[in-house]
């Protein structure tokens, strides 16, 4: 039977990931997740898309506070949540809304990458909502690209490693949810699962981009696995590769927990 075999966490958005053994799925997802964004000069959100070196910054989590740090500066504490603050009006995508900026971690992370950004955090106050034309109403997400589940199959990677001459690592597709034991690309059929006891949806198949080419350890960027991915995995002049989920119900999942069709 297939079962859950990692689960990540981005804290903020375009940073390195947090692999845990278990995390509570909230109203916007999981939790923690892409609660905070970089933003440039313009309030427009930023990732390895525009900065590969995003790549290269660390969250390492604590009970009150996570730690960002990278090569060549001092780390620096930031809050989980950060609901009274300065208020900004920011961009991810075609979605305008409210967050709140931590000015200690804005030049912390216009140090790093030599020139003026903010770190904002999406407070309570701003519901950003999925697309409802594809998940239906009343579902939020924070600052993730559109969809507050990836969700991923092993098997799906090796089938690109067995087509390329140097391995990946799962880190370069940024999912949440990495499942083992099943085909590879089972995910794809996929309309209505239970992960352990929580019921998720199927939306649409994740269009990939070029962060994808960039190194989760050195922060390069070439044109792997992207060029091989094309080949097979193209559809619509896209490049598809896992799966977006919303979830149906609020809970607790765990790896190890077993994954299941719905009817």
């Amino acid at each position: 039977m297939p079962r859950l075999a990692a689960i990540y966490v981005y804290p903020v958005k375009g940073c390195r990931g947090v692999r845990v053994e278990r995390a509570q799925v909230v109203e916007r997802g999981l939790e923690g997740d892409r609660r905070w964004m970089i933003v440039d000069r313009d309030d427009v959100f930023v990732t390895q898309r525009q900065d590969p070196r995003l790549a290269l910054v660390n969250v390492t989590p604590g009970a009150e506070t996570f730690e960002l740090s990278a090569p060549g500066l001092a780390p620096v504490q930031v809050p989980w949540r950060l609901e009274d603050a300065p208020a900004r009006t920011v961009q991810v995508w075609r979605d305008v809304g409210e967050a709140r900026e931590h000015a200690a971690g804005s030049a912390w992370i216009s140090a790093y990458l030599g020139a003026p950004h903010r770190l904002v955090y999406m407070p309570d106050s701003h519901r950003r909502a999925v697309e409802p034309d594809k998940a239906g109403p009343g579902h939020i997400v924070g600052f993730a690209d559109g969809y507050p589940f990836l969700l991923i199959g092993q098997a799906s990677l090796d089938d690109v490693n067995a087509r390329l001459a140097e391995p990946i690592d799962m880190r370069r597709f940024r999912p949440n949810l990495v499942v083992e034991d099943a085909p590879a690309f089972a995910e794809d059929g996929w309309h209505r699962l239970r992960v352990g006891a929580l019921a998720f949806r199927a939306v649409k198949p994740c269009a990939r981009c070029t962060v994808i080419t960039v190194d989760p350890d050195t922060g390069a960027r070439g044109p792997e696995p992207l060029r091989t991915l094309s080949t097979y995995r193209q559809q619509d002049h896209q490049v598809l590769f896992g799966m977006n989920l919303v979830h149906e119900e609020r809970g607790t999942v765990a790896v190890g927990d077993p994954i299941g069709p719905l009817s």
